[in-house]
């Protein structure tokens, strides 16, 4: 990321505007927030930390992590919002301490090594304690005003596993709780002499590992949510276990998110994906839901009378506590993302691919209308029929699948399209045709009717797998780019080999300039090839990345401008005919897989390895 923004600081290149982002790291527990003043979440995606609005959809991004942000937290008067990363072994990781308000960033505070475990703010805006991850073991506490350390500790005794969680006194600045594996501690800021104390929680024979936590707002007891599907109460006085439950029937696959009513009550998200509604007083639930993938966080919404539930599959739900019924308000890709389309001639809708889906969204709201789910497999690329009747998708199980874009409706498979799975797909303007590229290296040429699907011809030149496929307007020409170093320009009449174009390097992609003359291709040597198609000769090369391999490029209908992004995260824009970069756009966190410009030059999607899809505002409109 560093080198990307000392490069963009160097020409004084201009930014690009992010529009917004469509994306949710559903991994990081309690990583979803509703802040205080009840109108937005607070969630992270890659090293961005996102500001979402509930009922109006804006959006505002706290830069400033250099790698994956592991927690976050808000302090209770919403004024703060502090969040932690992960970083290379033995390097420092930091915590960034953000005005919520100004949307910016107050202080960058590092002494913790390797990730950031968890965060926590006393109930008055005093100290905020972190806890480093398993390979720094120390716990922090610093001064919110001063924004320093005042003293840390081994987050535990040696003989014990490590703590995980953590929760604070709703009453007193001086009092928080963190649990781990096999350890439940009761620490003490002693300020005057700059030093926390533990005190060991008795937990008698059970053996647990702890895994949320959460406070009663008198701080009499605390609760302790673990990995068995059991809930610890713990008396803060005497730091003995007062009872735990459910003892029968426990959650499976652990408790994973707590919440406490103000009725006693509380609220379990599991790793099974189940939201229950428990007894305050045996455990049992009353109510429960089962929601897509394990539940990571449950926060409440002002008192409690709505609360959200983020899951691992990168879900958001609303709930309303009186009738406990879910709405799912937010979906993205909780994997990478291989590839994006636009139907031919509209930017309102796009389509992206991922493993074992493919999902339609709705660009201006960024709404997920379809999603196109074969369980298990990959879907490495993805195109849009011209009359847009169908979407053709190619899958690693070595099969084409063909899905309706309104329904999702299976229309048709070609099976054992290619032998290493299907890599690569392109369709022809006539509908008539698709043109597919395998693991193997082979190109194949598919002859589509209503109701039959028939091998028309089969090119093999290519020695390894083909990255991408682009065809002619006049659907007598394509050029597959395949990662053996070698472009090749086909003939699509004869079903011989015109030209190959050889570099050393991987190829990942390939445009025709719309005037189809010539050629541009990127790929791993970080350069950006020009060449003719008449004899595949070379035109010049640019230097199209300081660090890492080009991974997707798109051009403008009319070939003045083309994008390309890959994996250092930046997305550019050059001019053509100049070969030099106009805008830059920095806000990925993870390799940038592919990028598309819409049809009328509105937008510029991109989506990246990390499951985020992030829309740009085009730069150069007329």
């Amino acid at each position: 990321m560093a080198t990307g923004e000392s490069e963009s600081s160097e020409d004084h290149l201009n930014g690009l505007q992010l529009e917004a982002v469509i994306g949710f790291n559903g991994h990081v527990p309690s990583g979803l927030i509703c802040h205080p003043d009840r109108e937005h979440f607070i969630y992270p995606l890659g090293c961005t930390v996102i500001v979402q609005g509930i009922n109006v959809r804006t959006q505002d991004f706290l830069h400033g992590h250099t790698n994956n942000v592991s927690c976050v937290t808000v302090s209770s008067s919403g004024s703060y919002v502090a969040s932690g990363q992960i970083t290379f072994m033995g390097f420092k990781a930091d915590i960034i301490l953000w005005d919520y308000q100004k949307r910016e960033m107050l202080a960058r505070l590092s002494l913790h090594k390797g990730k950031i475990e968890n965060l926590a703010f006393s109930p008055n805006d005093l100290y905020l304690v972190s806890l480093g991850g398993q390979d720094d073991g120390s716990m922090v506490v610093w001064s919110v005003q001063k924004k320093e350390a005042i003293c840390g500790s081994p987050a535990s005794a040696r003989s014990a596993g490590n703590p995980t969680t953590l929760v604070y006194s709703n009453c007193r600045d001086e009092m928080f709780v963190s649990a781990g594996n096999g350890t439940i501690r009761l620490w003490e800021l002693d300020l005057p002499n700059r030093k926390i104390r533990p005190t060991e929680c008795q937990t008698g024979q059970l053996k647990r590992i702890g895994t949320c936590a959460m406070m009663t707002d008198d701080d009499s007891y605390f609760y302790i949510g673990t990995s068995t599907g059991d809930v610890l109460k713990l008396n803060t006085k005497s730091t003995l276990m007062s009872d735990y439950g459910p003892i029968k029937e426990k959650f499976s696959l652990g408790v994973t998110a707590l919440l406490l009513l103000k009725t006693g009550d509380l609220v379990i998200g599991t790793g099974a994906g189940i939201v229950a509604h428990c007894s305050g007083s045996n455990y049992k639930a009353i109510k429960k839901v089962q929601l897509q993938g394990a539940i990571t966080s449950i926060t409440p919404r002002g008192q409690g009378h709505q609360f959200f539930v983020g899951t691992i599959e990168a879900q958001i739900y609303r709930f309303s506590y009186s009738d406990f019924k879910d709405e799912l308000i937010v979906t993205c890709h909780s994997e990478a993302i291989h590839d994006i389309v636009f139907p031919y001639g509209t930017s309102d809708l796009f389509a992206t691919c991922s493993k074992s889906d493919i999902r339609v969204w709705y660009t201006p709201e960024n709404r997920e209308l379809l999603r196109i789910t074969v369980p298990n497999m990959t879907c490495h690329a993805i195109d849009f029929m011209r009359d847009g009747k169908s979407i053709i998708s190619a899958w690693n199980d070595g099969k084409i699948r063909a899905f309706t874009p309104e329904t999702g409706r299976l229309m048709y498979v070609i099976e054992h399209a290619h032998s290493m799975g299907v890599t690569a797909v392109a369709t022809t303007s006539d509908c008539k045709r698709i043109i597919s590229g395998g693991g193997e290296g082979q190109v194949r040429v598919w002859e589509i009717s209503k109701s039959t699907r028939n091998l028309e011809e089969v090119m093999k030149e290519h020695i390894s797998s083909i990255s991408c496929i682009k065809i002619k307007k006049n659907n007598r020409e394509c050029v597959t780019a395949s990662i053996d170093g070698t472009c090749i320009i086909w003939d699509l009449v004869r079903f011989m080999r015109r030209q190959m174009i050889l570099a050393n390097t991987l190829f990942k992609c390939v445009c025709y300039h719309p005037d189809e003359h010539q050629l541009i291709t990127s790929g791993t040597d970080r350069k950006i090839g020009y060449w003719e198609v008449f004899d595949g000769s070379p035109i010049r090369d640019l230097e199209g990345s300081l660090s890492g391999s080009i991974n997707g490029m798109d051009i403008t209908a009319d070939g003045t401008f083309f994008v390309t992004g890959g994996d250092d995260h930046l997305v550019k824009v050059w001019d053509y005919n100049e070969g030099e970069v106009t805008y830059v756009g920095v806000g990925h966190s993870g390799n940038i897989t592919r990028l598309k410009i819409c049809p009328n030059n509105r937008y510029i999607v991109s989506v990246s390895a990390d499951g985020a899809i992030l829309r740009w505002k085009y730069p150069h409109t007329k």
